[in-house]
């Protein structure tokens, strides 16, 4: 009996001819060039063969598991950044430009366990890295062996839910697709335990409201010059345009219904859709100061330092390059992440003894093992003997955001010296004295002497009084003068709000909402939610989403709490602030603790007035504590989206603070601010109320001036007003009113 081909019944007759078609006779299943016609005369189908790992010829791109790994995922004779690293070279038919794929987020795993007794490491492991698939470079994926706390916080409800075992994210031409064409194919990943990952929302077209953004922001006019090398405006535009799109995200995603098991990063996707655009700065690794990019900067997501060069893997401590020495090449460090969790001694603020990378640190499906000199631990080796510089950054805790943390660039350090010795574990850890060059500006040794004055472990130089608000405000304003002997400003009361005469009234009743716990994003039968347009204008971490013409917060009569998130104005002051002598423009404004770009630092208070009682005041020490919010205020520019809008300010308003004030007084004119005011309102039945609210525009790093625009007076006494700017920017006008 004949047997069939395949049948496990008995051997198959090996006699038999098959009819085999060639190979030429099947349906390519890769496109053709454009314009290619196969029946053309002279012209036949071309064979291309890409590697995997690429480079593609145009019209082509990697598929699973083909997916274009980066340099951390590529086999070492392969990894540029290695002594054996190999170039991509020009393809078959002069396709020699490598398509950018998808920049995908970086996939999660569950939150590591404490750690048992034993050394900790800063950066990565080796063979935990093949575990995750992406194809960027820039960008490096996390093993749990890394540094477990430079985990970004999320800003979401459910921050504290686990990672996923697996997650990647790919934001690719389709974030652009239309919206019934998302309708048929959802954004959404499945995890290796069957968890979804769903972006896409029935409600909210979030890809319109990204493509919106960015189109406000006019990054065409972003090009390639800035790309390769940055300045200090394209590198405050990035960041700028980045906290805008990851507030935006978080906002939209804090409507959603929490996923249990999910962790949502709007931090990681608004830095992979940037990237997929190409705004970023500095690309090429470089040895040394980065442009744009000054000593003292902080950043408060490690994407951040991505996006600008400064630091570029995403998650590991150890940045480094392959650096060409005759015919061969080899690795060097280029910048290290310190986050002051491990066994790294940062007692000296000039020295850094830093702990190498390795050894399956936190794995606890794996023994504890001695560290190798590999990867970024053979770059610091190299390093030291090279004598080149290093940036280092300071990984330190947020003081308003216990979960998270703050990363100060502490500048240019040189390795002085290197050695094994045994960690808490028994094992060997790599150790690296790394000394800071002389000469720069301070950084981390500022953040401790703040550090040491709220402890009371030594004295701010030249404090008058240690709390000027005598206890109105909940936490201490310091009064300080180190330049000259002058003894504090003149006297006045110090009030934490606005005092109104009489309240303004409603045209048409305001309705109070009933959160008993506080306003949730999501809501529909929130008053006050829906005043804003549908969301709550601030995040979780009390983080303004961006520049509105008029804020809705809940008033008097409204059920929720202090606390509420719709309430951030009226919980008094976040960071700790001083009133400081300053050369040139008499009491300015500061504070010792950073500030988020879009936090709440305070409002400005005193007692309203009306414009006949400003025309008796008329004095110039008088104009110097008004607040006039008709003013004509110069377009932020920084802020895209709703900042071009005027101020709908619903009645006039004008504030005096001459006698009684707050902080706010003090704050001085720039044309290049670091600060904006946002006019809040807060109705009560048919009462209302309107209030000055302060909010960093920027990261500003501690001590640092806080400023804001005064504004020009529509009055006919402009002239006479005029008075000359100190502010020292750039962009100065050389007056203001």
């Amino acid at each position: 009996m004949e047997q069939s081909l395949g049948s496990d019944s008995g051997p198959a007759d090996k006699s038999r001819v098959l009819n085999v078609k060639p190979l030429r006779c099947l349906v390519p299943i890769f496109p053709s060039p454009p314009n290619f016609s196969p029946f053309s005369p002279g012209q036949s189908a071309p064979f291309v063969c890409a590697n995997p790992s690429g480079p593609f010829p145009s019209g082509f791109a990697p598929f699973y598991p083909f997916f274009s790994p980066t340099d951390s995922q590529r086999p070492p004779e392969q990894n540029s950044q290695t002594p054996f690293g190999v170039h991509n070279q020009p393809g078959p038919f002069g396709f020699n430009n490598p398509i950018p794929g998808a920049v995908p987020i970086t996939s999660f795993r569950t939150p590591p366990p404490p750690p048992p007794p034993g050394v900790a490491a800063n950066g990565d492991t080796g063979p935990s890295r093949r575990n995750y698939q992406t194809h960027t470079t820039g960008i490096q994926s996390q093993s749990q062996s890394e540094e477990a706390d430079d985990n970004e916080y999320s800003e979401t409800p459910n921050q504290n839910a686990q990672y996923l075992s697996s997650f990647s994210m790919h934001v690719t031409d389709a974030e652009r697709t239309s919206k019934a064409q998302r309708s048929k194919s959802k954004s959404q990943k499945r995890g290796r335990k069957g968890q979804e990952v769903n972006f896409s929302s029935p409600e909210v077209d979030v890809e319109l409201i990204i493509s919106n953004i960015l189109n406000s922001c006019n990054l065409m006019a972003f090009d390639t010059f800035r790309r390769a090398d940055g300045d200090k405006e394209s590198v405050g535009y990035i960041l700028m345009v980045y906290d805008l799109l990851r507030r935006r995200i978080t906002q939209i995603e804090d409507g959603k219904e929490a996923t249990p098991g999910v962790t949502r990063r709007p931090d990681l996707r608004s830095g992979t859709i940037l990237m997929n655009k190409g705004i970023r700065t500095n690309i090429k690794k470089r040895i040394g100061l980065v442009p744009g990019v000054e000593v003292g900067d902080i950043f408060f997501f490690r994407m951040e330092m991505c996006l600008v060069g400064l630091h570029a893997p995403c998650m590991a401590g150890i940045d480094y390059m392959g650096l060409k020495i005759s015919l061969e090449e080899e690795p060097v460090a280029v910048s290290i992440v310190s986050s002051g969790g491990y066994e790294d001694n940062v007692e000296d603020g000039d020295v850094l003894i830093y702990s190498g990378q390795g050894g399956n640190i936190y794995r606890k499906d794996k023994q504890i093992i001695d560290q190798k000199l590999e990867r970024g631990n053979l770059a610091l080796e190299k390093s030291l003997h090279r004598g080149n510089e290093v940036r280092v950054i300071r990984g330190l805790r947020d003081v308003v955001n216990p979960t998270g943390k703050v990363y100060v660039y502490d500048g240019l350090y040189k390795i002085q010296e290197s050695w094994v010795e045994k960690g808490k574990a028994g094992c060997n850890v790599f150790k690296y004295k790394l000394v800071r060059l002389p000469g720069q500006p301070e950084a981390f040794i500022t953040w401790k002497s703040i550090q040491q004055w709220k402890e009371g472990l030594s004295s701010r130089a030249g404090v008058i009084l240690p709390d000027l608000t005598s206890g109105a405000e909940n936490l201490p304003v310091s009064l300080v003068n180190d330049v000259d002997d002058e003894k504090g400003p003149a006297y006045f009361t110090y009030f934490p709000s606005l005092r109104y005469s009489k309240p303004v009234n409603l045209t048409e009743p305001s309705f109070s909402c009933n959160c008993q716990g506080g306003c949730l994003p999501g809501n529909s039968n929130c008053s006050c939610i829906k005043k804003n347009g549908g969301y709550i204008p601030y995040n979780v971490a009390g983080v303004l989403v961006n520049n509105k013409s008029l804020i809705y917060e809940c008033g008097p009569c409204c059920s929720c709490p202090i606390n509420c998130r719709n309430r951030i104005s009226q919980a008094g002051l976040k960071v700790r602030l001083e009133v400081f002598k300053t050369k040139d423009k008499g009491w300015g404004l500061r504070s010792w603790d950073p500030i988020r770009a879009g936090a709440f630092i305070c409002e400005y208070a005193g007692e309203v007035i009306n414009d006949c009682k400003v025309e008796e005041l008329g004095s110039e020490s008088e104009d110097d504590y008004i607040f006039d919010a008709t003013r004509t205020y110069q377009p932020l520019g920084v802020l895209p989206g709703d900042s071009n809008k005027a101020h709908q300010v619903p009645f006039p308003l004008i504030i005096s603070a001459k006698n009684v004030g707050n902080v706010a007084r003090f704050m001085n004119h720039s044309c290049s601010p670091n600060v904006f005011w946002q006019p809040v309102l807060r109705e009560s039945n048919s009462e209302s109320y309107l209030h000055i609210a302060f909010f960093a525009i920027r990261h500003i790093p501690p001590m640092t001036e806080l400023t804001y625009d005064y504004g020009i007076t529509q009055s006919g006494k402009a002239d006479e007003r005029k008075k000359r700017c100190l502010c020292g920017s750039l962009k100065c006008r050389g007056h203001f009113y």
